[in-house]
């Protein structure tokens, strides 16, 4: 969906603003490597000086001022920090949607400024399209991969997201599609969605799903479905576990549909009570990729 590969440069522009974590919520515009102005909203938490913080990675046509993306993100904020924004293309944020190819770059402006205020612990979650970047962030800017390393993130989770791209085999992929590839889509999508959606393919066609996840070991990983997506089958989280090699741990949920709209306040909690749980497990196993006195590459 992009001239471009996103795995180029998976860092930002933005600059600390503060090591000390404010009391009160507080909105910026951040700037990703290749220039995209980002809406951004920063929650401290119950514990301004808390280690983590939480990046939440919205699904295609969602936004930081989504009902479902500000619930999920009060959830969070009861355990941890918060950061959400806007992907490209999507609400506030400036550029064209590239449908998870360069919004890595996205994530990567979000990851720095988490870091900025001081947390040294930083996880990211990713609901459908968000669930396929934080994958593909974490990858790409993990030393597994052999590449840069700003914006390393401690652990991720994949929620709803699918394994390989240009799926068609349910109708709302098929819809979707149609929406992403015909001019009238784009429109309907600008419009009726508030989606602006990148008119060119991939080229190249970025590392996929279950490509990434091989290359996110040994950071810990989550990947968590329902049964009853309408979206992505079964098959899809089965196979992103299976590319883990053991190195994923799989919750299927029961009854679940798909990604931020269907994860109820109690799976959004064992959510994140996981991810300030894998911060001692990384701890405990010298994995965690900043550990105290670690200085950052960025």
């Amino acid at each position: 969906m992009t001239s471009g590969s996103a795995g180029q440069a998976a860092g930002s522009s933005v600059r600390p603003i503060t090591r000390t974590p404010p009391r009160v919520q507080q909105r910026a515009t951040l700037r990703t490597q290749d220039g995209v102005a980002i809406e951004a909203v920063y929650e401290p938490g119950p514990d301004p000086a808390g280690q983590l913080a939480i990046v939440l990675a919205h699904g295609f046509t969602g936004g930081v001022d989504r009902p479902h993306v500000r619930r999920a993100a009060g959830v969070f904020a009861q355990r941890a920090a918060v950061i959400t924004f806007s992907f490209r293309g999507h609400g506030a944020s400036g550029g064209l949607s590239t449908v998870g190819d360069r919004e890595v770059l996205d994530l990567a402006a979000a990851v720095e400024w988490a870091r900025s205020f001081g947390h040294p612990r930083v996880v990211t979650v990713g609901f459908s399209m968000g669930g396929s970047v934080v994958l593909r962030h974490a990858a790409l800017a993990g030393a597994a991969h052999g590449g840069r390393t700003e914006a390393r993130v401690d652990a991720v989770i994949a929620v709803s997201a699918p394994a390989r791209w240009f799926y068609r085999g349910t109708a709302p992929m098929r819809r979707l599609h149609w929406l992403v590839t015909r001019p009238m889509g784009r429109v309907v999508g600008r419009v009726g969605l508030r989606t602006r959606i990148h008119p060119h393919e991939w080229d190249p066609v970025p590392l996929s799903p279950v490509e990434s996840v091989p290359l996110i070991a040994p950071t810990p990983l989550l990947i968590v479905h329902g049964d009853q997506d309408p979206y992505f089958p079964v098959d899809h989280p089965r196979m992103l576990a299976a590319a883990a090699e053991g190195g994923a741990e799989l919750w299927m949920e029961a009854g679940m549909g798909h990604a931020e709209n269907a994860a109820d306040d109690a799976l959004l909690g064992r959510i994140a009570e996981w991810a300030t749980a894998s911060w001692t497990s990384a701890i405990a196993e010298g994995t965690s990729a900043t550990a105290e006195g670690e200085e950052l590459p960025w």
